[in-house]
Parts: C-alpha cells; structure tokens; sequence
C-alpha cells in the first residue's frame, strides 16, 4: 500500500471498525480543539482533553460544541498537564498523544521520564509526510524536527523508527533515499559515505522493511526523468517515499520550501517513543493539527 495524498489517507483511517484513543496535553487553543473536534466529527479519534477547564469550556462554547466531561481533566498547570496526558497513555486510556498549548520542552520532559515516561531507551525522531502538488505520492523528509546531528546509527534508527511508523500505517516496502548532494561515494563527503554504508546494512538485511538507496541526490530521488538522464539506477530512483536529510538543518529547510514555495501540505509527529506523539508547532493551523492527528492515528493502529 502507497498513500498518494491525505485524502487517500483520510479515508483509509476513516474506514478502520475503531477509533483511536488521543489524549491532548494542554489543549487550550482554538486551532489544537478545531482539529480534534473534526478528527472527532469524522469519526477518527475519541479524544480526551487535559489542560485548564475554564479555558477548554470556553473554546468550546464559542465554537458550540461539546465534549462530556469524563473526556476533560482539568490541570491548569502545564508540566502537570504533560504528565497527566502521558500517564493516560501508560495506563492504556489513551493510543497515542498530542500537544496542545505549551512548549515543546514542557511535553518531551514527560515524554523522556524514565520512571513514568513514555520513551523506549533508543532515538526518537521526527516524523513528517508532505502532499506535493507535483509529486505522485506522500513524501516522508526526516528528520527535520529532533535529531540535530544524527550519527551513523542514529540515521539507522531515524530509518527504521519511520519504516515502523510506515509500515503500521499499512506501507508494504517503503523506498528509503539518503539524500547527498551527489550520487556517487566520495570518501571526503562523510554524507555520501553514511549514504553507501546504510544501503550495504539494507542489503545484509541489518536494516529491513524497506529499500535503500544510498547516497542519491534530491532529484534523482524524486525525478525518474533526471535519474534516467544522469544514468543513475535504482528501485528509488523518482520514487522515494522517505529522504533521509544529513542533518536537522537540511531536513528543516526542506520542510519548510515544500509547504512555503511549493505550497505542500504537511502532518507531522514523533516517532520511537511507545505511541505517536503529535507535536505541531503552536502557530499550526488547524488544517495542519488535523492532518497530523490523522496519521498518528493512523499509525497507533498497529503499533
């Protein structure tokens, strides 16, 4: 299975016998509760809000609905919010979590608790998905969000944490590109070597549940026409579903050419702890919350 838009996505988590089970840390913003009311509305989730009452009633009085008050924890305060939301998780009320209204740093130090957190002991990373209006299908660049310098190993484990997210979302053998400016090994640019050494672990079959291709540049990853000219051959060669970025730098800057020049739609979330974790940024649209509680929900399903 390939998503070739969030549409195609959409109806694919819609079509599932159960909702999935969100539980919101902070949810006092008109965008987050927007989102969540409509990922409700369709069906998707049965959220629980923990965060400020007072506040949560007001957002939903002004956009008249309602949630019933079982589903609503009322902890005004932030970090306490967090650590409410992640034990609802640990507890198995809740599939997977997002974030509402507060720092990132506020809900990770919750998320990484090694007493009552929910981390896993490995690499957790960032997770996005991007409907280009001129590619053919969702386009997974990571990571962009989480891990700034990733190591050899750490690239290893941002690959298999998205494959694991990909695959629960219902992927078969999704093709991995470690992105490099050129295509060939080069042992002055370390990019292209990490690029060959984890095609060779694919190809031993230390890194499975995927292809990949190692190094490859950004448009022969996307572009079969420039692969073709450049004589470069490869299964990924213009159909990549995830570009492993060098570094968060080059994996932000993609991110944010696709939704801001190319006009993409983006959903993002965080891979490698025990469930997905929605963590938008706080200036997200509604449209962007949504889409994101979407996939995670879709990737809750099976992991």
């Amino acid at each position: 299975m390939v998503f070739h838009n969030f549409d195609e996505l959409i109806a694919h988590v819609k079509g599932q016998p159960s909702r999935a089970r969100m539980a919101v840390a902070a949810a006092g913003d008109a965008h987050t509760i927007e989102a969540v009311l409509r990922a409700r509305a369709e069906g998707i989730v049965t959220p629980i809000l923990v965060g400020d009452k007072a506040v949560i009633d007001q957002v939903l009085a002004e956009l008249g609905e309602h949630i019933p008050a079982e589903d609503i924890h009322d902890e005004p305060d932030l970090a306490e919010a967090a650590r409410k939301a992640v034990a609802l998780v640990r507890a198995g009320e809740a599939d997977f979590l997002m974030k509402g209204k507060l720092d990132t740093s506020v809900l990770l130090k919750a998320v990484v608790n090694k007493e009552t957190g929910l981390g896993k002991g490995g690499v957790m990373s960032h997770f996005t998905a991007f409907e280009i209006p001129t590619y053919h299908k969702l386009l997974m660049p990571v990571d962009g969000g989480m891990v700034t310098y990733p190591t050899l190993e750490q690239k290893k484990a941002i690959i298999e944490n998205t494959v694991g997210a990909l695959r629960a979302m219902g992927y078969d053998c999704p093709k991995v590109g470690v992105l490099a400016c050129v295509e060939k090994l080069n042992p002055k640019m370390p990019e292209t070597v990490e690029g060959d050494a984890l095609k060779q672990m694919n190809q031993r079959g230390e890194l499975t549940g995927c292809v990949v291709e190692g190094p490859i540049s950004y448009d022969c990853a996307v572009s079969r026409e420039i692969a073709a000219f450049k004589g470069f051959e490869s299964p990924c060669a213009g159909d990549c579903d995830v570009l492993v970025a060098p570094n968060i730098h080059a994996g932000n800057i993609m991110g944010k050419m696709l939704t801001v020049t190319c006009k993409a739609k983006m959903a993002g979330f965080i891979v490698g702890a025990r469930c997905p974790i929605v963590m938008t940024s706080r200036g997200s649209s509604a449209e962007e919350k949504y889409l994101s509680i979407v996939i995670s929900a879709a990737a809750a399903r099976n992991q």
